[in-house]
């Protein structure tokens, strides 16, 4: 995983973050379950990087709201996963789903 977010120089960071993301694209589509808490651990750094507050349920609105319960499912599922605990596969595709449109708002909010 990268480092936090280098506030002299945010690009790199974006970089860094679509590099990491692109690395896990092939995993992903052999194996969602095990890569989904890697890509929720990519979106955590950029989200944190761009000043959410993903642990704090009270403090976002309107799109941003959306962006963070979307991330939140996504961490939910991942953190189950990751537990060895029994996921449906719909509900892997879901979080997979969701936290590939966090990152897709994330890199587009970056443009």
């Amino acid at each position: 995983m990268s480092d936090l977010p280098n506030q002299d120089e945010p690009g790199l960071d974006r970089h860094a973050w679509a590099s990491e993301w692109e690395s896990l694209q092939e995993d992903l589509e052999d194996r969602p379950g095990e890569t989904l808490p890697a890509l929720v651990d990519i979106v955590a750094e950029m989200l944190r990087g761009e000043g959410y507050a993903i642990d704090d349920p009270v403090a976002s609105e309107g799109e941003e709201r959306e962006v963070l319960d979307d991330f939140r499912e996504a961490r939910r599922i991942a953190t189950i996963v990751s537990a060895g605990g029994d996921v449906d596969p719909g509900d892997i595709g879901a979080a997979v789903e969701g936290i590939t449109a966090v990152y897709d708002t994330l890199i587009g909010n970056a443009d």
